[in-house]
């Protein structure tokens, strides 16, 4: 009886300890060239990052490019969504920005606005209000504790810190940042990841859904283009963060690049069709 109490204790050490290995195991990657093939046929040059959750595994035609921070531009708007619903500022995704008649960059931001329209249609000018209205004190003190690590600002720069200036931010820490989001490792209410949820969808369909934030910004001389997020599937979720430049000569299609090269990659890995 003895032995077969030490056998099982033995073997439930095993168990115990292989379990343990398997979720400390670093997550691999692997190098997928069909991404850089991607870029190259929409004339960009980048990196797609795409990590498997369930296979700990992250898939990058450059992993040099994907751990390198440049500045966040409109992906900001994520944590920048969050502490103003965790602060008050915004009461609730129906909050409404009154336009002041002013002249705009695009026609989309010259109206009243709720706010999950001004998430979507990423509205800058909504954005840089409920920043100053965040302050930098508490602007700061949110993003400690959302380990948002990367950004420089002050009084001067409260308004426009994700769009120009020292702020950087990495593809592996736009997905390090959403996953915690996701699986509700932040330290935010459910009411908040709700929100955040609903407005951050991009596309739904029998087979998936695909919520996300796009950014636009200026790097080194050149447009610096984002797109994060995850896919949902019937078996599991996988996070994305494609970060592409292209020189300033016809720019029209570059904002749906971020969005056709990233969904190529994710066919690539047959996640979609």
């Amino acid at each position: 009886m003895r032995k077969l109490f030490v056998l099982f204790n033995l073997i439930l050490f095993v168990n115990f300890y292989g379990n343990c290995q398997t979720k400390n195991l670093k997550p691999k990657e692997i190098v997928k060239s069909e991404f850089g093939n991607i870029l190259d046929s929409l004339k960009v040059k980048g990196s797609i990052l795409i990590y498997d959750v369930k296979n700990k595994t992250y898939y990058s035609n450059d992993f040099e490019w994907s751990k390198t921070g440049v500045i966040p531009a409109s992906t900001f708007k994520i944590p920048n969504s969050i502490i103003a619903l965790e602060s008050g500022i915004i009461k609730n995704d129906s909050t409404i920005f009154k336009w002041n008649g002013d002249k705009r960059r695009f026609k989309k931001w010259e109206e009243d606005l709720t706010f999950k329209k001004a998430f979507q249609v990423s509205c800058v000018p909504c954005y840089q209000e409920i920043a100053r209205k965040i302050g930098v004190k508490r602007m700061k003190s949110y993003l400690k504790k959302l380990s948002y690590d990367g950004m420089i600002f002050d009084t001067l720069t409260i308004d426009n810190f994700w769009l120009e200036g020292k702020s950087i931010f990495s593809q592996m820490q736009q997905i390090d940042f959403l996953e915690r989001l996701y699986f509700s490792q932040l330290p935010i209410s459910k009411r908040t990841e709700n929100i955040m949820r609903d407005i951050m969808q991009l596309e739904k369909t029998e087979n998936y859904i695909l919520s996300g934030k796009t950014g636009w910004g200026m790097s080194n001389g050149m447009n610096n283009g984002w797109l994060v997020g995850y896919l949902e599937t019937s078996n599991s979720v996988y996070f994305f963060a494609t970060n592409v430049e292209k020189q300033e000569t016809d720019m029209e299609e570059f904002p749906i690049i971020r969005l056709n090269s990233t969904k190529e990659a994710l066919k690539k890995l047959k996640l979609i069709k």
